[in-house]
């Protein structure tokens, strides 16, 4: 019987190490406080957005953290924690676990990995307030248009003063 147990324990190390590697966005954060329809509101949030969320026992955290090479956030997996990941979109889960804290207090983030380096609560934070991938593209756009429309109104300036 005990040694069932530990298969399946080092199985799901396992299996979460490589499921941290591959995840481009890794989110570990406080829930308890949250009822079960919270909790399955921000699941379908983070659903919606091609995120997954999952509570995982503290030791199988942390030592997969570590198999996975992030011994940094190993430190963080005290108590309990839900994780979220990401495939695919590296702002994802940070930005909606963090306006779903906004309205939910007992939501706390604490840590996390993104693209391969670990983030304590302020970098994730930081990745969760950055303006979407429109209004960047947006204010760069304009960043590149301003100097084309300051010298298109000083030659139409030079234009108007040599016709007087």
């Amino acid at each position: 019987m005990e040694k069932e147990v530990l298969t399946q324990k080092k199985a799901d190390v396992e299996a979460l190490t490589k499921r941290m590697k591959e995840a481009k966005t890794i989110v570990a954060f406080d829930y308890i406080g949250l009822t079960v329809e919270q909790f399955t509101t921000l699941r379908r949030q983070l659903r919606d957005a091609g995120c997954e969320v999952q509570v995982i026992k503290n030791n199988i955290s942390r030592r997969a953290s570590e198999g996975a090479g992030y011994a940094d956030l190993a430190q963080y997996f005290k108590g309990p924690k839900a994780v979220a990941f990401s495939n695919n979109d590296v702002v994802a889960p940070a930005k909606i676990i963090y306006e779903f804290s906004k309205q939910n207090e007992v939501v706390k983030i604490h840590a996390g990995v993104v693209e391969g380096k670990v983030e304590n609560e302020k970098g994730i934070i930081g990745l969760a307030t950055l303006p979407s991938r429109e209004t960047l593209l947006t204010m760069l756009a304009m960043g590149m248009l301003q100097p084309l429309k300051d010298l298109a109104v000083g030659l139409n300036m030079l234009t108007e003063k040599e016709a007087n």
